[in-house]
């Protein structure tokens, strides 16, 4: 953070609806890597700054005020008629004693910290009026171009495409839009600038004629044009951003410890956390809130939404939502977390799997074709192929209580609400409607209770080393 940071004022210009954008959502509320790209420029000015920043927004882009609420404050520019007048809106409702007034782009997302503390520092150092950020653009066409002196110690003008002169064309420096004012002169000169002849409209760049009125000095931070000052304004140059912020995200992760096997088919949101030694496979989408544990490796063709996943797992081919699984966990392929799953450490989920809402304890297998819903599923507790938790009766949404040790056989229905107690077992295809007591045989539809016969249990308990022909009819053994 800069220094005597809380007597600077970041002003962050987001009135523009961004009619290039063929969108009724406002332009700085599109995402980049899972967030508004206005959330990145907030970023940058708080990582220097202390104080909220004052976002200045127009009635099309009041959207903002709700999603940033309480991260900034806000200016409303009843009119968008350019950048100075959005800057005299947010003045009309700064606070006294500001020095420096920062003003930024809501469509710049890519924009760094340490450039605007150079930018500032620069400006203090000259006692400048205004500071600017400058970039020697590779295309210029269309842009403002900035006019030194003949030292180029100085900036004399900022000269519109439309206005230059062939010498002027010729030059390659193009205003960046990122100003740093001295806010006591700011105040003074701001409602000088004359609206555009052609526009209408009332630009920042004009002020810079008044500094030269007033023999105060305007100051240039030359930059490489390295794609972090770009301006988003249509669909195409949100997914150009969109790249480069993947790349820069990827590579922090890689450099502290991750292993993306193919980085350029990885797809990790800005707010995603990676512990290292995660390995993620091509075709891997990290989004939201999402935790990775270290050791933990992620297959190709998973999905995971605001999931924390412990260490040592491995994920394949699946989709998780806004759930939550121990260490030592395999899933997929083809599995399906659903909200508000939990799932305990060394438990196994296979092809097709699918939870919602439902605690799965240690050490569970659920290998295939299953559906546990709205349930609690004890350790060890074994769940066929086929076995559903059938938790909605038209109505109303009922749950299921599964012990310790169940063994569920294969395409078991278990009608909810329902409770089968530590040990209980279910036969192949019954219809479960009734409680099970621990240890207890539920068989048939509607299924009905008795004993395990001892082979039963041995054939459960140790079914490699028992030959087919002593489990039961009916009987599902699934490993």
């Amino acid at each position: 953070m800069t220094e005597t940071s809380d007597g600077i004022l970041p002003v962050i210009l987001a009135a523009g609806l961004g009619a290039r954008m063929k969108s009724h959502k406002p332009k700085v509320l599109h995402e980049l890597c899972g967030r508004p790209m206005l959330a990145f420029v907030l970023d940058a000015a708080h990582e220097m700054i202390a104080r909220k920043p004052l976002v200045v927004y127009s009635p099309a882009t009041a959207a903002v005020t709700e999603v940033f609420a309480g991260r900034a404050d806000f200016a409303l520019q009843a009119e968008p008629l350019g950048t100075a007048d959005a800057v005299r809106a947010a003045l009309a409702v700064a606070a006294d004693g500001i020095g420096e007034v920062l003003v930024l782009s809501g469509d710049v997302p890519l924009v760094q910290s340490d450039l605007l503390a150079e930018l500032i520092d620069m400006r203090r150092a000259r006692n400048a009026a205004m500071a600017l950020v400058s970039v020697h653009a590779l295309d210029p066409e269309g842009l403002g171009r900035v006019v030194r002196s003949d030292d180029g110690s100085q900036v004399l003008q900022i000269v519109e495409q439309r206005d230059a002169t062939p010498d002027e064309l010729d030059i390659d420096e193009i205003n960046a839009g990122v100003y740093a004012f001295d806010a006591e002169w700011l105040r003074r000169r701001i409602g000088d600038v004359k609206p555009s002849p052609v526009s209408g409209e009332y630009y920042l760049p004009a002020l810079v004629t008044f500094a030269m009125q007033d023999h105060r000095p305007v100051v240039s931070l030359e930059v490489e044009d390295d794609g972090t000052l770009a301006g988003i304004n249509d669909r195409a140059q949100l997914a150009e951003a969109e790249a480069e912020l993947r790349a820069l995200i990827n590579t922090r992760h890689m450099l502290a410890g991750v292993t993306m096997v193919d980085p350029q088919r990885t797809y990790v949101d800005a707010s995603v956390e990676l512990e290292p030694d995660v390995v993620l496979e091509p075709d891997v989408i990290l989004r939201g809130s999402t935790v990775i544990g270290a050791g933990t490796r992620i297959g190709s063709g998973s999905q995971i939404i605001d999931t924390k996943v412990g260490r040592g797992c491995l994920i394949w081919a699946s989709v998780l939502e806004s759930s939550e699984v121990e260490d030592e966990v395999q899933i997929g392929p083809f599995s399906h977390l659903r909200p508000k799953s939990s799932i305990g450490r060394k438990a196994k989920l296979g092809n097709f799997a699918e939870v919602k809402g439902s605690r799965l304890d240690a050490g569970v297998q659920q290998h295939h074709f299953s559906y546990i819903g709205d349930a609690e599923v004890g350790e060890r507790t074994n769940v066929g192929a086929g076995t559903i938790t059938c938790n909605y009766d038209g109505s109303k949404k009922h749950k299921t209580k599964i012990g310790k040790g169940v063994f569920l056989g294969s395409d078991t229905m278990l009608v909810a609400p329902l409770e089968l107690g530590d040990g209980a077992r279910t036969g192949a295809g019954s219809v479960v409607t009734k409680d099970v007591p621990a240890g207890m045989l539920a068989l048939g539809v509607p299924a009905r209770l008795r004993k395990p016969r001892p082979a039963v249990e041995a054939a459960i308990d140790s079914p490699r080393e028992t030959p087919p022909a002593v489990r039961p009819s009916g009987q599902g053994i699934d490993e």
